[in-house]
């Protein structure tokens, strides 16, 4: 049984680490596309 709580703990934790990453990531691409759309909208608009 403790192998088993072992094993499921680390795919867990495993899983958790790797979606936190990618929320990161993603986070900062919408962050950064949003910024540079944000930027050409205000330069459009100035023309």
């Amino acid at each position: 049984m403790d192998e088993q709580l072992r094993i499921i703990l680390i795919i867990i934790v495993s899983v958790s680490i790797f979606g936190l990453l990618v929320f990161v990531f993603v986070k900062n691409y919408i962050k950064n596309k949003i910024n540079y759309l944000v930027k050409e909208s205000k330069k459009n608009k100035s023309k």
